[in-house]
């Protein structure tokens, strides 16, 4: 399922890049990911991290959750939990269930997250994210997260509104897993 997953990951980078009109070069200088890093990828010969994947997507002009949405797919309002696709980091092993019925017009998408005991991604600051913002509201567990030069410290219950584009690190400080909803607004203002 994993390898599958990579293949399918390689696959839809390739199409998105060549629908773009961008060279591997172009790809690796709009995200700051290497030119061989991309084509590796791009061949499932390695599973991109989150942080990784994020400036990829940045660059092509999606967020994670349209990167992951299934287009040939009808659409349909309704998202049943065992057809959500779900992706593991391969770097922090965090876990990113893509919430929403894909290939809808909603401007938002829901991704539930459950983020290991002492983990941590950061995601750089990208101008590409095309002001897209966000809301993290933990349900589970406690979650440090920096954006900008601030550092929050979540509970259960807490939520945190910030622009995607600006750079975050997520930690998960605590010895129990986390889990959280983020809420992407990809409309901008």
């Amino acid at each position: 399922m994993e390898e599958e997953l990579e293949i399918a990951i390689g696959l839809r980078i390739r199409q998105l890049r060549i629908a773009r009109g961008l060279t591997l070069d172009e790809l690796a200088t709009a995200s700051g990911v290497s030119r061989a890093m991309i084509s590796r990828i791009e061949r499932a010969e390695a599973s991109p991290t989150a942080s990784l994947l994020a400036r990829l997507c940045a660059a092509l002009g999606l967020s994670l959750s349209a990167f992951f949405a299934e287009e040939d797919k009808l659409s349909s309002p309704l998202s049943r939990r065992n057809d959500q696709q779900v992706w593991r980091d391969p770097e922090t092993g965090y876990l990113r269930r893509s919430v929403s019925p894909s290939a809808t017009d909603s401007m938002v998408d829901l991704i539930e997250v459950v983020f290991p005991a002492g983990a941590r991604v950061s995601f750089p600051p990208h101008a590409a994210s095309h002001g897209m913002r966000q809301h993290v509201w933990l349900f589970e567990g406690e979650m440090e997260i920096t954006s900008r030069d601030t550092a929050y410290h979540l509970k259960p219950g807490d939520c945190l509104y910030m622009p995607v584009g600006e750079g975050h690190v997520f930690h998960n400080p605590s010895d129990r897993p986390a889990r959280y909803c983020v809420v992407l607004d990809r409309g901008g203002r």
